[in-house]
């Protein structure tokens, strides 16, 4: 779909299909383990799987049943071991939470009284009906929690609960090593996209200075050189809190790699494989990120930088929705929907590159960027505070791009995610910049 203003009938169709594909990937996530998997703990860091399952369907019950269509609660007693302001993820696995088969039946529940809904609402009524947006806030919610998910079967001990199929090999990359974007102004954020979130909104104007930045995202190979180069054991490529950091908690590599002899090896969800070289490098926090920029002479771009890079097309003088234009994302374009469980190697997709050359912008990896996560000029938080507003400052670094594990509903060129520099976990990867007179 190119066009946003959608007729509701087909914005309905949308809305069931998003709804849908985020259930069946639910479904898959906590369907593959066994009942003391998804109750237990997997990391102090992540929620339980059983009370992210029960939290999609309360937070769905919420927004569809409460908010849009005024029904009376469910499950009233719930909400409040569900509210993930209320209870920090560590404290989780004490409350008396929702059994799996509870949980299960509950979110089925609300997810066949939620269809009912949206089949009878009008999509031109209030801001949180208007272009189904309140379905498509439920499904981009949903997805995001099966990411987290999906991060928590990373963190899981065990065997391999999850198989995908891999990205089809590429000829090694022999393109440019980077990518000149020319100064000037250009469209940041929307205010057409129909369920964009509030952190995106509005579109605005914003001046960029001419910048270089890397056609693919950093690699393993590349990082590897940093590592060999003593980069984990010299101060003078670290911040001085990414420097007391990595001492304190002695990182010395990616989350999840480890030196055997001669060789690099991972774990990836169960399974332990030597580091592919040409994959873009995953599990790396901000300040590792920060740190390699500097080792390499360069520096992380800019929040700014990187939407331009990703949606500035010369040619016209716009802002596309994504960096191949306004089409919705399809498999020849990225690697999203954890189609795979890994990255693609980097030069993969050039049917979704850039106007300017750039590739592998949306999926694959999470990019960190240089900026502090804070709102745009106008904002105005909605549908409500804590989504974004809560967040704004500088203890959060912003990410673009999504991953490979994010569904295409939740992931657009003006997507903004944000996290602490200290976070690892994720799949989180990044690509380098330099101004044009460095």
């Amino acid at each position: 779909m190119t066009d946003l203003a959608l007729d509701a009938e087909s914005l309905r169709e949308r809305a069931v299909t998003s709804l849908i594909t985020a259930r069946d990937r639910t479904t898959l996530l906590t369907g593959c383990v066994d009942e003391p998997d998804l109750t237990a703990q997997h990391s102090p860091l992540m929620s339980p799987l059983v009370w992210d399952l029960a939290h999609i369907g309360n937070q769905e019950e919420q927004w569809l049943l409460r908010a849009v269509a005024g029904q009376e609660a469910i499950r009233p007693e719930i909400d409040s071991l569900y509210d993930a302001f209320e209870h920090p993820r560590s404290e989780r696995p004490r409350l008396p939470l929702l059994s799996p088969d509870e949980a299960r039946r509950y979110a089925a529940d609300v997810r066949g009284r939620a269809l009912d809904v949206l089949e009878s609402t009008a999509f031109d009524g209030t801001r949180l009906t208007e272009a189904g947006f309140a379905f498509g806030m439920i499904a981009q919610h949903e997805q995001q929690h099966d990411e987290t998910m999906l991060i928590t079967h990373q963190l899981r001990k065990g065997p391999q609960a999850l198989t995908a199929p891999d990205p089809d090999p590429v000829p090694l990359f022999t393109g440019p090593s980077e990518v000149l974007v020319p100064g000037g102004p250009f469209t940041m954020g929307t205010s057409t996209e129909p369920w964009a979130l509030d952190n995106e909104r509005p579109a605005h104007r914003r001046e960029v200075p001419p910048f270089w930045i890397d056609t693919t995202p950093v690699t393993n190979a590349a990082y590897l050189a940093f590592i060999e180069d003593g980069g984990y054991d010299d101060p003078r490529w670290w911040t001085a809190e990414g420097w007391a950091h990595i001492r304190r908690n002695n990182v010395t590599a990616p989350l999840f790699w480890r030196r055997d002899g001669g060789q690099w090896l991972r774990r990836r969800f169960g399974i332990t494989e030597v580091v592919p070289p040409h994959e873009p490098v995953l599990h790396v926090c901000w300040y590792e990120a920060d740190a390699y920029a500097r080792w390499a002479g360069r520096r992380l771009p800019t929040e700014a930088e990187w939407e331009k890079a990703a949606r500035h097309d010369p040619a016209g003088d716009r802002s596309t929705r994504y960096p191949w234009g306004d089409a919705d994302p399809g498999p020849e374009h990225a690697n999203l929907g954890q189609r795979h469980l890994r990255p693609a190697p980097a030069g993969s997709y050039p049917a979704g590159e850039s106007p300017l050359g750039v590739r592998q912008l949306i999926g694959d990896v999470w990019e960190w960027t240089a900026s502090d996560f804070l709102p745009y000029p106008g904002f105005r938080a909605f549908p409500y505070r804590e989504y974004s507003e809560v967040f704004f400052g500088s203890d959060y670094k912003v990410l673009r791009g999504g991953s490979f594990a994010v569904d295409p509903v939740a992931c657009r060129g003006t997507f903004r995610n944000w996290d602490y520099p200290i976070r690892r976990q994720i799949f989180s990867g990044f690509r380098t910049a330099r101004s044009e007179d460095v």
